[in-house]
């Protein structure tokens, strides 16, 4: 894929002098949490607004991730005819990861202890789910 074409998704990079802070690794996949709480922290400092209308933005910025997923998937499959393919898998990898990213900075700026709130949440999608062939059933979400 030629990544300067228009429409080539382009995963968000914070400006170098805003690099997550003191201990917060540059790999989340060793510090998950930590990374969360330092690109809330980057989000918070240079946000424009303030209050409940942040609060709105944040998880709207969610819509606008998994958009981009849909368009990349699109993209991948070369379902629109005037485009043809224009993405690959690996581009809607990517854009899964900022929704997921997007998703976990949504939730810490609900909460601090969004860890928690997320560890607590996954253990009830599990506890439903298990036993059940695909997690089908009437509580699986």
């Amino acid at each position: 894929m030629d990544d300067s074409h228009p429409d080539a998704p382009r995963p968000p990079h914070p400006p170098a002098s805003a690099s997550p802070s003191a201990g917060a690794s540059p790999s989340a996949g060793t510090d998950l949490w930590g990374t969360v709480d330092a690109l809330w922290a980057w989000l918070d400092a240079t946000q424009p607004v303030t209050g409940r209308e942040a609060v709105l933005l944040r998880v709207l910025k969610l819509s606008e991730e998994v958009g981009e997923a849909a368009q990349a998937v699109i993209g991948a499959t070369g379902q629109n005819p005037r485009k043809g393919v224009s993405h690959t898998w690996e581009d809607v990898r990517g854009e899964l990861c900022d929704v997921a990213i997007t998703a976990l900075v949504a939730l810490r700026t609900l909460t601090p202890q969004a860890e928690a709130v997320f560890a607590g949440h996954l253990a009830r999608v599990a506890k439903r789910s298990s036993g059940r062939v695909g997690g089908a059933g009437p509580d699986a979400r």
